[in-house]
C-alpha cells in the first residue's frame, strides 16, 4: 500500500508543481520574454522559483495521492477484504500516516530553510533580469510610463541593436504645464553600471519646454525654449523598487522563524520606543506641569492652602499684543503636535502592517506544515468511503476541498494583513473548519458510514425525484440450471390476466382519493406481489442461451409498488404532509405521477410477456 501510495503521491507531486509554476511564471512573463537570456538563467529562474513553490503543492499532492489509493482499493473490494479480516481502518493505513507525517516535515524544512534561501536568490535573479535589455521593456506603438516622471512613445524597434525609431518623449519636472517634449528620430536607451539610471541617447531631434519659474506665478506669458540637436544623452531615474540588500529584510517569506521572530521583537520594541517618546515630548512641551519651589511648597501645605492655577485669570490679565502672540504660539504648537502625531501615526501604521505581515508568514510555516497531514487524513477518509479510483472523482473531490481550503486560508490572510482580524484568528481560520472535517470523515470512515458513498446518494436522489433503474441482464458465460420454458411462459401468461383484472379495478388513470392517500392508507399488496413474480420469471430466463430472450428480459421495467399508494411509510409523516398546504400538494402530484408510470409499466409487461411467450413457444 505504501508503494503504491508513494508512486501515486510523486506523480501528483510533480502535476501539481507544474500547475503552481505555470502560474508564478505568467506573472513574470513579460520579465522574461525577448530579453536574450541564457538558458543557465532560466534554468536557475526556474529551480529557485521550484524550491519555492513545494510547500504549496505537497498538500495537494498528498490530498490527491491518499484519494485515488484507497478508492482503488474500495472500489476493487480490497478494502472490504480488509476489514472483514479483522484489521481496523487505521491500523491499515498506519504507514501512510507516517509518511505524510514525514512529508509535513519536510514541508517545514522546505518553509524555514531552503525557501527562505531561495525567495532571495530568486530576488536578485529577477532584478538582474528586469536591468537586462531595458528597452525590451517598451512596447511599441503606445506610451510607456514605467520610467518615473517621464512618458516614452517608441513607434518601432529593432530588437537586434536594440535601436529604438520614432521616439517621443513626455518628461514632466513639476506640473503638467512645465513638461518638456523632446522628439527624436532614433535613439538607444541603456542601463548605467550602477542600475539605478537610464542612458538616453537621441539622434536628430527637437527639444521644446516652458520654462516656467516661481516669479511667473500664473501668468500666461511664460518663457520658452525649444532646441534641435544632432545627438543628445539624458540620464533618466530608474528605480525598479526592489533593494538587493534589504530583500531578505523587507520580504517575510525570505526569513527563517527564528529570523522572522527577531525581526518581530525588533519592530515592536521600534513601535513602543516611538509611544514611549512621543508621550514624553508631549508631557514635556504640550503639557507642562508648573513646578513651585520646596519653600512654597511647605508653606502652602502648613497654610492647609492648595495651589490652583486659573489659566483664563491669567490670560486675561495679559496685554492685548501679548495674548495674540500666545494664541500664535499655542496653534503654532498644536499645528506641530498634530503633524508630528500624524507623521508617527503613519509610520506606525506601516510598521504595524509589516509586523502582521511577519507574524502571519510565521504561523503559516506550522499551519502548512499541519495541512498535509489534515489533507491524508481527509483524502484517505473520504476515498475509503466513495471507493471510486482512477483520476477523475478524486480530482474533482480533491479541487473541492483545496478550493474550500485557498478560500478560507486567503480571506484569513487578508483580513490578518490589513489589522481586521488578529493574527491567529486569521491563520487559524482555516485549520479550524479542516481538522473538524478531517476528524469527522475519519469516524464516519472507520464505522464504515454510507452517509458521504456517492451510490447511497445517487439512488436516494433517483428515488427522490421519480428516475428509472435501468435493468441490465447480460449472459452468462457459465449456467448450470436451464430455465424452465413451458413453466415461465404459463406464469407470464397467468400474470398478463392478473395485471388486466388490476388495471379493470383500480383505475391508475383517475385522481386518488385524497382521504384515502393521507388518512386511510391500505397497502397495495397485489402490486407487491405481481413485482415479486415478474421479477422470479426474470431470475430463472436469465440462464437462457438465447438473445432474444435476453433482449426481452432487459425491455422490462423495474416497478415501483410503493411510491403510487401513499408519499411516507409512516402515517403520522403522511397526515403532516396533508396539513401543510405546499408540501402535500406536491406530493400528492408526485403520488398520482406514480399512479400514471405504474399504468404505463403495466402496458409495457403485458405487451412484452406477449412476445416473450411467443419466443419460448418458438424455441421449445
Amino acid at each position: 500500500m505504501l508503494r503504491q501510495f508513494m508512486l501515486l503521491f510523486i506523480g501528483a507531486f510533480c502535476i501539481c508543481l507544474f500547475v503552481l509554476m505555470m502560474q508564478f511564471v505568467w506573472r513574470f512573463i513579460d520579465d522574461l520574454i525577448g530579453k536574450g537570456l541564457s538558458m543557465e538563467v532560466l534554468a536557475q529562474f526556474f529551480w529557485y522559483m521550484a524550491l519555492m513553490l513545494v510547500p504549496q503543492a505537497l498538500p495537494l499532492a498528498i490530498l490527491l495521492a491518499s484519494l485515488i489509493t484507497m478508492g482503488n482499493l474500495g472500489e476493487s473490494m480490497e478494502l472490504t477484504a480488509i476489514k472483514a479480516a479483522g484489521i481496523p481502518l487505521m491500523k491499515c493505513v498506519r504507514s501512510l500516516i507516517c509518511f505524510s507525517i514525514l512529508v509535513g516535515g519536510i514541508s517545514f524544512i522546505f518553509q524555514n530553510d531552503i525557501g527562505p534561501a531561495a525567495s532571495s536568490k530568486l530576488r536578485q535573479l529577477m532584478f538582474a533580469m528586469r536591468q537586462k535589455s531595458p528597452e525590451l521593456e517598451i512596447p511599441e506603438g503606445i506610451f510607456y510610463n514605467g520610467i518615473p516622471n517621464c512618458n516614452l512613445y517608441v513607434q518601432k524597434k529593432d530588437m537586434e541593436t536594440g535601436m529604438l525609431y520614432g521616439v517621443m518623449i513626455y518628461r514632466i519636472t513639476g506640473s503638467f504645464d512645465d513638461a518638456a517634449i523632446i522628439l527624436a528620430d532614433s535613439g538607444r536607451l541603456q542601463s548605467t553600471a550602477d542600475k539605478e539610471h537610464l542612458k538616453l541617447s537621441l539622434y536628430s531631434g527637437e527639444w521644446f519646454e516652458n520654462l516656467r519659474s516661481s516669479e511667473t506665478g500664473g501668468q500666461a506669458e511664460v518663457p520658452y525654449r525649444r532646441e534641435s540637436f544632432v545627438e543628445k544623452v539624458i540620464i533618466l531615474n530608474f528605480n525598479d523598487g526592489l533593494d538587493l540588500n534589504d530583500a531578505a529584510a523587507e520580504n517575510a517569506d525570505a526569513n527563517s522563524v527564528i529570523q522572522l521572530t527577531h525581526r518581530i521583537d525588533s519592530m515592536q520594541h521600534i513601535t513602543d520606543s516611538m509611544g514611549h517618546e512621543l508621550a514624553t515630548n508631549m508631557r514635556a512641551h504640550v503639557f507642562p506641569v508648573p513646578s513651585m519651589s520646596k519653600r512654597d511648597s511647605l508653606r502652602l501645605m502648613a497654610k492647609g492652602e492648595r495651589e490652583e492655577v486659573n489659566l483664563d485669570t491669567l490670560f486675561m490679565r495679559l496685554p492685548a499684543e501679548k495674548q495674540r502672540d500666545v494664541l500664535q504660539q499655542a496653534s503654532t504648537d498644536i499645528e506641530r503636535v498634530k503633524m508630528d502625531i500624524e507623521f508617527r501615526g503613519l509610520i506606525s501604521q506601516d510598521m504595524h502592517q509589516l509586523q502582521r505581515e511577519f507574524m502571519i508568514e510565521r504561523v503559516n510555516k506550522f499551519t502548512l506544515s499541519l495541512t498535509v497531514v489534515v489533507f491524508f487524513f481527509i483524502g484517505a477518509s473520504l476515498g475509503a468511503i466513495i471507493r471510486k479510483g482512477g483520476l477523475g472523482v478524486p480530482i474533482i473531490i480533491s479541487v473541492l476541498v483545496y478550493i474550500l481550503f485557498f478560500i478560507l486560508d486567503n480571506t484569513g490572510f487578508r483580513m490578518a494583513r490589513q489589522g481586521s482580524w488578529t493574527v491567529a484568528f486569521g491563520k487559524g481560520l482555516s485549520p479550524s473548519v479542516l481538522i473538524p472535517l478531517a476528524v469527522f470523515v475519519t469516524y464516519k470512515a472507520n464505522k464504515d458510514s454510507m452517509v458521504l458513498n456517492i451510490d447511497a446518494w445517487r439512488n436516494f436522489f433517483i428515488r427522490l425525484f421519480g428516475l428509472r433503474f435501468k435493468r441490465s441482464v447480460s449472459s452468462k458465460e457459465v449456467i448450470i440450471n436451464d430455465p424452465q420454458y413451458a413453466q415461465d411462459a404459463e406464469r407470464l401468461a397467468l400474470l398478463n390476466q392478473q395485471i388486466y383484472n388490476y388495471s379493470e379495478v383500480h383505475h391508475l388513470i383517475r385522481l386518488p382519493n385524497p382521504i384515502n392517500v393521507f388518512f386511510k392508507y391500505v397497502p397495495d399488496n397485489e402490486v407487491e406481489r405481481m413485482a415479486e413474480e415478474l421479477e422470479d420469471i426474470i431470475e430463472d430466463l436469465s440462464n437462457t442461451r438465447d438473445r432474444y430472450v435476453l433482449a426481452y428480459l432487459n425491455e422490462y421495467p423495474i416497478v415501483s409498488v410503493k411510491a403510487h399508494t401513499r408519499p411516507f411509510d409512516r402515517k403520522w409523516l403522511n397526515i403532516a404532509s396533508a396539513i401543510i398546504f405546499p408540501i402535500g400538494i406536491v406530493l400528492y402530484v408526485r403520488m398520482w405521477r406514480f399512479r400514471l408510470r405504474l399504468y404505463r409499466d403495466m402496458k409495457q409487461i403485458r405487451s412484452t410477456n406477449e412476445r416473450m411467450i411467443e419466443r419460448i413457444r418458438a424455441i421449445s
